[in-house]
């Protein structure tokens, strides 16, 4: 992924943003050992299969920490300063699944230099995790 470098008046209110990224169960193992949160739910599949979701999900934060790179990377990119984010839990993302990591353009504050930024991230068509981010471009 390069990265990018847009200024604030390169960018303009419904300008979509997205990649995509694939979050393997080695990931999930990782970031359950960065954060220390091994819940069974995430990290035994035997014990996964018994639930009602029928096998191992992945940490909402994991999936939700992509909203960095959308950022980070893409937009603006080398410029960012991720301020806030609210986040909607939908449903549970499995690992090893192919995610689109998307933000829409939807408000600009020029005496901030900030945008608002609704994020979504989506498994088959379907919205898994969405909410709304603050970005100042430096």
């Amino acid at each position: 992924m390069e990265l990018n470098d847009y200024n604030y008046e390169d960018i303009g209110v419904g300008k979509v943003f997205e990649f995509k990224r694939i979050l393997t169960k080695k990931n999930v193992d990782e970031f359950a050992d960065l954060t220390e949160d091994h819940n069974p739910l995430h990290t035994d599949e035997e014990y996964a299969k018994t639930t009602q979701f029928k096998g191992r999900i992945m940490h909402g934060m994991l999936a939700a920490s992509l909203f960095s790179t959308l950022f980070g990377m893409e937009c603006p990119g080398k410029k960012n300063l991720y301020l806030s984010q609210s986040l909607n839990f939908k449903k549970p993302i499995p690992p090893d699944s192919e995610l689109t990591v998307r933000g829409t353009v939807k408000q600009k504050m020029d005496s901030f230099k900030m945008i608002t930024i609704f994020t979504e991230i989506i498994l088959n068509n379907e919205v898994m995790i969405d909410g709304e981010a603050r970005v100042k471009i430096i």
